[in-house]
């Protein structure tokens, strides 16, 4: 471990990098090659599977684990920061959940309907594992980068993340479409193809644990010289710092105001992209299930290059014309993006709506972390300040997961789903609006 100081080019590049080691997993797992994989499952015994004596749509239980994980995660997050925060030993919990994620992706490699609660269980914990490390990864943020700094290292951090995981997507498309340049051939009991895939899983736990090692040389263990043992009386100090977050905001009425309207707005966003290749495999006439396999993935690729665009674009954006301003006109398209969806049914949809999700994809999600950087009061304690930013988000995605998993499981279509999240922008809209500008 080098030890560098704040506002380092070096730090600076060696903390985004980890963006670049860990997008592979949203991207492959979450977005792209998992989603596919795992409708494929039901196509011979149809969507609908027995889990705790309930019939449920196979999509509703994926959204319904999903919304389980992220509590879980809300949970953790609060009890683990407090603690890091605490020692000062920020990075040994990142690598704790950077590791227990990318083993879970690697057992995903045994998913199957037949033991469906171990293979979920596996899904959840690589969920859990990649939200949770993101926690102490935020965190660092001004710890290690000064104020004027910080726009533009989080939207390096993203846009390393999106190139670093179109690397990996595109050699797992080439695997899915071309098995045989791999010597992936059909078994008795599965495809080529879909055995690719399997290998998917395997490749991303391996590149997120091989590329993180960059970030954790340079990464200063937390943002404290000493260390000092954890005693049942700090177990729950990570809920006496929400605490004292949330009383500050009583204090601090830019950062509440702005906490609220993130809380409503992410919640859109974050579902969203949880559900969309869901959606776009179920909604969408594609003409073969080989063309919807590519159409799908080559979907989300182009959401990951433009999105390299717009996460730059938002940078330059919110240096003319302010931070809140930026969101502002985000939030409003992605409105009409979700009321589009609606009507969308044909490919060449599916391609112009991943085009304009990408673009506001990657803006909003940096430009918003490093609002809420800029916006904090002067603390050490940055991590109870990330961690309640991030059960805030976590909650959000609960609540918007279990919203679209309901109306799916009801109506069997998310179409009404992707309406409702519409609404979240529109008051996030307005919320935003209220945020004073000093």
């Amino acid at each position: 471990m080098v030890h560098l100081q704040k506002g380092d080019k070096k730090l600076l590049n060696a903390w985004a990098f980890y963006d670049w080691a860990n997008s592979v997993y949203p991207l492959v797992i979450t977005s792209a090659v998992f989603p596919i994989f795992y409708d494929a499952l039901f196509l011979e015994k149809g969507r609908y599977i027995s889990v705790f004596g309930f019939s449920v749509k196979n999509s509703a239980l994926i959204y319904f684990i999903t919304a389980l994980a992220f509590l879980k995660v809300a949970i953790l997050s609060p009890l683990l920061s407090g603690i890091a925060d605490y020692v000062g030993n920020k990075k040994f919990f990142m690598k704790f959940f950077c590791y227990m994620g990318a083993l879970s992706c690697i057992g995903l490699y045994w998913f199957n309907l037949d033991n469906i609660y171990i293979s979920l269980l596996f899904y959840l914990l690589g969920l859990v594992g990649f939200w949770a490390s993101l926690v102490f990864y935020n965190s660092y943020l001004p710890d290690i980068a000064f104020e004027e700094q910080q726009d533009a290292i989080s939207a390096k951090g993203y846009s390393l993340g999106y190139i670093g995981s179109v690397i990996l997507l595109i050699l797992n498309l080439a695997m899915v479409m071309y098995p045989h340049w791999f010597c992936i051939t059909d078994t008795v009991v599965e495809s080529a193809a879909i055995k690719a895939m399997r290998y998917s899983f395997i490749m991303v736990g391996v590149w997120w644990i091989l590329f993180s090692q960059y970030t954790y040389y340079y990464l200063p263990k937390g943002n404290r010289d000493s260390e000092q043992k954890v005693t049942k009386s700090i177990i729950f100090n990570g809920f006496k710092e929400l605490k004292k977050v949330w009383y500050s905001l009583e204090k601090n009425i830019r950062l509440k105001r702005y906490l609220t309207s993130f809380f409503v707005y992410s919640m859109a966003v974050q579902t969203v992209m949880l559900v969309a290749t869901y959606f776009g495999s179920q909604e969408i006439l594609w003409e073969s299930n080989e063309q919807s396999t590519i159409g799908l993935i080559i979907c989300i690729l182009l959401i990951q290059i433009v999105a390299i665009i717009g996460a730059f674009t938002t940078s330059k954006a919110s240096e003319k014309f302010g931070n809140l301003p930026t969101l502002i006109f985000i939030n409003s398209i992605w409105f009409f993006l979700c009321i589009a969806a609606y009507f969308i049914t044909l490919p060449i949809h599916f391609y112009i709506m991943a085009a304009l999700v990408g673009l506001v994809m990657g803006g909003i999600q940096s430009l918003s972390r490093s609002t809420y950087s800029k916006f904090l009061p002067e603390t050490e304690d940055t991590a109870s300040f990330f961690s309640f930013y991030d059960v805030a988000e976590k909650i959000g995605i609960v609540i918007g997961m279990i919203i679209y998993g309901i109306i799916d499981q009801r109506y069997g279509s998310p179409r009404y789903a992707i309406v409702f999240l519409a609404l979240f922008f529109f008051v996030g809209v307005l919320l935003l609006r209220k945020v004073p500008k000093k």
